[in-house]
Order: C-alpha cells, then sequence, then structure tokens
C-alpha cells in the first residue's frame, strides 16, 4: 500500500516524513503486549500487576454525590474557559491550611484539567528555538516533549540514589546554565518515591535566581507524603518569585480520571499559563470543579488515601525484603523504586531493569515498570485491586512464593 499524499507533511516534531514507520515500542506497550501473552500462556496462573499507575479506589462517596448534584444545574451548563472563582478559592483555603501558604485566588491560582495539561502548555510560555528545559530523569517527560515542539532542548539530570535522589544542579555546564529557561522538578517523586527538603529547595530558587531560570514543581503526589508533612515549593522563603507549583487532584483523592487539578504560585506565570490556556481549552466542567471543592474541604479525604498506600507500600517493603531486594519505604508517591536483579542464578543475565522486568511477566506473571534512565531499577506500585486488608495480605503471600522460587542475582 503506497504512502498518503500528506506522509510527506508530517511536522519533523512527530517524526516527519517516516511518522507511523517506525518498529520501536514504547516500554509501557511492551508491558500490555507482555501481560497479554502471560495470560494467554498461563491462563491459570493468576496475574500479580504491580505495574498498574493510579488509583484503585473510586473517588470518595461525598465527592461523587456532589458531582451528582452538580451535574444537574442549569447553571453548570456553560464553558469554564480559566476556571470558577469558587474552584480557586477552595485551593487557596487548601493551601493556608495545609501549608500555611496564603494565595490570592483571581490572579495566583487556575485551574487545569489535570496536571498533564498544565506541564504541556508552561512550554509554551517560556521555549523558544534553542532554549533548554532542564529535567530530571527518571521522570514523566511531558513538558520535555512540548519543550522540543516548540524547538528547544532537554537537558536531562539523573536522579541517583547516592544523592537521594534530588538533581545535582551544580553539575549543570555553564552552557546549558546559559541556555535554560525551565526547571522541571517534581517531589514527592515519581518514580523514585524521594521527597524534598526545604534545603533543597532553596537551593533550587538560588539556582533558578542566578541563573534566570523558571521552576515548575510538579506535586501531583504531594498528598502521598509519608513521615513528615507535605512540604510545599511555596512554602519556602523566594519560590513565589521563581516559579510554580502544579497540583492534581487524581492521586491524593482519588479522582482519577476526573482531570482536574490547580497551577499556583508566581503571579506573572500562572497569567501566562493561562492566556495560553484560554487558546487550548475552554475549561474543565464546572460540576466537576464543584465537586473538587467537595474534595478540598476534605482533610480526612487524603488522609485516608495515604494511610492505604503507606499500609500496602510497608507490606511490600517488608516482602521483597524477605526475597533478596534492597529497598526501603519511600518518602512519598504510592511507587516503590528499587535496583533491578542482574540475573537469576544458573539462568539468565540481565543487561537492563527492562530485561529484568520481561523476565518477570513472562515466566512468572509479575508485573513491574522498568527505568533505565539512571540506573537499572524496577517500579512497584500499590495501586493493585484488593478489596480489603485481608485480600492485600493474600497478594503479598503469593507475590513471596513466587519471588523466593527464583534466585536472583543482585
Amino acid at each position: 500500500m503506497s504512502d498518503p499524499y500528506f506522509q510527506k507533511m508530517f511536522a519533523d516534531r512527530i517524526g516527519g516524513a517516516d511518522y507511523g514507520k517506525g518498529t520501536e515500542i514504547y516500554k509501557f506497550e511492551k508491558i500490555k503486549r507482555a501481560k497479554r501473552k502471560a495470560l494467554a500462556d498461563n491462563p491459570r496462573r493468576r496475574l500479580l500487576d504491580f505495574g498498574i499507575g493510579e488509583n484503585d479506589s473510586m473517588a470518595p462517596e461525598s465527592v461523587r454525590k456532589a458531582m451528582a448534584e452538580e451535574i444537574n444545574q442549569l447553571v453548570n451548563r456553560g464553558y469554564a474557559d480559566n476556571g470558577i472563582l469558587e474552584f480557586k478559592e477552595a485551593v487557596g483555603r487548601f493551601m493556608t491550611r495545609q501549608f500555611d501558604v496564603n494565595l490570592t485566588p483571581g490572579t495566583e491560582i487556575n485551574h487545569c484539567i489535570g496536571s498533564k495539561t498544565a506541564l504541556a502548555m508552561l512550554p509554551a510560555a517560556f521555549i523558544n528555538p534553542g532554549d533548554v528545559t532542564l529535567m530530571t530523569v527518571p521522570g514523566y517527560p511531558v513538558a520535555g516533549t512540548h519543550t522540543k515542539y516548540y524547538g528547544g532542548e532537554v537537558y536531562q539530570l539523573p536522579l541517583l540514589a547516592e544523592n537521594e535522589f534530588l538533581p545535582d544542579l551544580a553539575s549543570i555546564p555553564a552552557n546549558i546554565c546559559k541556555r535554560a529557561k525551565m526547571l522541571v522538578i517534581n517531589y514527592p517523586n515519581s518514580p523514585t518515591g524521594a521527597v524534598a527538603t526545604p534545603s533543597f529547595f532553596g537551593k533550587v530558587i538560588q539556582f533558578a535566581k542566578d541563573n534566570n531560570v523558571v521552576v515548575v514543581q510538579d506535586a501531583a503526589h504531594m498528598m502521598l507524603t509519608y513521615g513528615s508533612r507535605p512540604l510545599s515549593f511555596l512554602q519556602v522563603p523566594g519560590a513565589m518569585d521563581v516559579g510554580v507549583e502544579v497540583y492534581s487532584l487524581s492521586k491524593g483523592w482519588n479522582m482519577i480520571g476526573w482531570r482536574i487539578g490547580w497551577i499556583c504560585g508566581n503571579e506573572k506565570i500562572v497569567r501566562a499559563f493561562a492566556d495560553i490556556k484560554d487558546n487550548s481549552d475552554s475549561g474543565q466542567f464546572i460540576a466537576i470543579q464543584k465537586a473538587a471543592i467537595t474534595a478540598l474541604s476534605d482533610d480526612e479525604i487524603p488522609q485516608m488515601v495515604r494511610d492505604k498506600y503507606f499500609r500496602r507500600l510497608t507490606k511490600l517493603v517488608d516482602m521483597l525484603c524477605r526475597c533478596g531486594f534492597d529497598c526501603k519505604m519511600p518518602g512519598g508517591s504510592y511507587f516503590l523504586y528499587t535496583p533491578a536483579p542482574k540475573g537469576v542464578a544458573g539462568g539468565p543475565k540481565f543487561e537492563s531493569a527492562e530485561e529484568a522486568s520481561q523476565y518477570l511477566i513472562t515466566e512468572h506473571s509479575i508485573c513491574t515498570v522498568p527505568w533505565d534512565d539512571a540506573g537499572a531499577f524496577l517500579r512497584f506500585s500499590v495501586t493493585y485491586e484488593a478489596k480489603d486488608q485481608e485480600a492485600e495480605t493474600e497478594l503479598m503471600t503469593e507475590t513471596e512464593e513466587r519471588l523466593k522460587q527464583i534466585q536472583f542475582e543482585f
């Protein structure tokens, strides 16, 4: 079959004339295919899925009830554009209660249709051809993808265990700093589970001022912080001068799929985001924003979600340690990031985390997510489906039995 006439018209940013002809398979697509094969090859063997990266519970009943009521209100029928003031005010109250950060709702807060859209839009406010976005790896690539769409470049900052999975800002070459416009960070970090400290955020702020860089702190996992109170970037003196923080109600409030979050911080950056958003979407459905107000007003919801995933992570860490893995409780997120095995005694050797992950899924029906950006690591998620704590324990028992059948080499 010949190419369509527009084959050569595809933009270079998505592959140009070769768009759709590549054979490389995206990591998560490989995992999906391996899961399907594992189920087909071993229909009687349960798939133990630690690869899922989204909450396994529905939004709380109070939030769903609010949505049910608001969806029938005529006043909610129209476009929301840059969001209703009531939602921004609820965010303001939340930021004050949780972090003692006082924001002006009308100018320093704006809603977004999930944090992904905010991270996709922000490069449009700053990136010209040749500009650089500094991004941590492993990490969420969206801001980097859109940086490249605008002709910019991405400079990767590896997150290493010896640095407690914090980027080494001092290692960035001077010529890169000179061209850098944005620094995108993410704490609590996905997938490493690391949390930031006031000292680290202070260094970020000083770096931004010294190098004229805008900071974007992705706080999607903020409410899943363990062992300490959640720390907002905006709590640290000077943060409002250099950047913004992006939040999502997905992880901390079980509102996966509702597509609602917010950006807050420096007034002019928030305004620039709002201007770009005006030309990108017409706002999230007002009924969803009002349901989100219910969620933001109940501090027991994120506490409940946090307690659940802390409990599950504790069980997972204990079990994996008994199976020879070198891991400890993460400071945040619902992910456990642990060094991948290098092989199996008398069996295959693994050149990468991806090879280790593929072995686990194909040979033992245990699904994980590999990361090879800064060393070979496996990511286990505790968002697996389990109806109660007894089911959680049963899943851990079955996983341990399978893993102990394997003599891993680390």
